[in-house]
C-alpha cells in the first residue's frame, strides 16, 4: 500500500470536487495500492500534518508527501513509486547533485535566485493551472541528489522511522524540504530523481517575506 498525505484549505467536498491532488486521485483510483490522508481545512504547517502520517501505526510501508495544487499526469505514479524506492531512500520528481553554503532552493544556488547551471540539476515538472502543462526539463534522470522539489516527495515509512528522519516543524510551508533533504542525507540516506510526470499549479513563493523569515530560520539551523 501507498500513503498519499497532503494538507488542504479546502473542505473535504471542495477538495474532491475542485483540487488538482482530488481530481487527480480520483483519476487513478483504479490503482488499489493507493490510500489517501489529506488533512482537510489545514491550519497546521506540512510538516506537522506529515509527521503524524510518519508516526501514525497504520501508515502503509510507502508515503507520498505531495501538495494539493499538484495534478498527478502520470496514472502509472504507483508503480513509478514502487520502483523509485527500489533504487533510492527518498525520490522526488526534481532536484539538485549539488549543495553549496547558504544555498536557498534546490534549484538556486545563491539568493539571487537564478536557475543552477544544468549539469547540476536533474528532473522535470510541469507548471500550469490545468494538468499536462508545459514542461521544464532541468536534466537527466534518475539521478542521486543532495536536494529535491518539494512538491512530490516519496519514502519508506520504516526508513525514515529507523533513522529518525522527519519534518522540522518551525518550516511550516517554506524550507522543510530543503531541511529534510539535509537531515536525511545527514542521516546516510540516498536521494534521487524519478520520472514521474506531474503538474504543479504553483511556480513557489520565492523572494517573499514569509520565504525570506524562514530562509534566516534555516540558515540558523544549518549554515551558522
Amino acid at each position: 500500500m501507498i500513503d498519499i498525505v497532503s494538507a488542504t484549505r479546502h473542505s473535504e467536498a471542495d477538495f474532491w470536487k475542485s483540487s488538482a491532488l482530488g481530481i487527480s486521485l480520483q483519476r487513478v483510483a483504479r490503482d488499489g495500492r493507493f490510500r489517501a490522508h489529506v488533512a482537510f481545512e489545514n491550519r497546521r504547517g506540512l510538516p506537522a500534518v506529515y509527521n503524524a502520517r510518519i508516526d501514525a501505526d497504520d501508515a502503509s510501508e510507502r508515503l507520498i508527501f505531495v501538495h494539493d495544487d499538484v495534478w498527478l499526469d502520470d496514472y502509472f505514479v504507483a508503480h513509478r513509486v514502487v520502483e523509485g524506492l527500489e533504487a533510492f531512500d527518498v525520490i522526488g520528481v526534481a532536484g539538485n547533485r549539488r549543495r553549496i553554503r547558504l544555498q536557498p532552493a534546490w534549484m538556486f544556488p545563491d539568493a539571487s535566485l537564478a536557475r543552477d547551471d544544468a549539469r547540476n540539476l536533474s528532473g522535470a515538472v510541469a507548471h500550469a493551472k490545468h494538468p499536462f502543462g508545459p514542461v521544464s526539463f532541468f536534466g537527466s534522470t534518475p539521478a542521486e541528489c543532495e536536494l529535491l522539489d518539494g512538491a512530490f516527495l516519496a519514502a519508506k515509512r520504516d526508513t525514515l522511522r529507523a533513522h529518525r528522519v522527519r519534518f522540522d516543524e518551525r518550516f511550516d510551508f517554506h524550507f522543510y524540504d530543503m531541511d529534510f533533504c539535509r537531515t536525511a542525507r545527514q542521516q546516510g540516506l540516498r536521494l534521487g530523481t524519478w520520472p514521474i510526470s506531474l503538474t504543479h499549479q504553483s511556480g513557489g513563493a520565492f523572494g517573499s517575506l514569509a520565504w525570506i523569515d524562514k530562509y534566516e530560520s534555516y540558515l540558523a539551523k544549518w549554515e551558522k
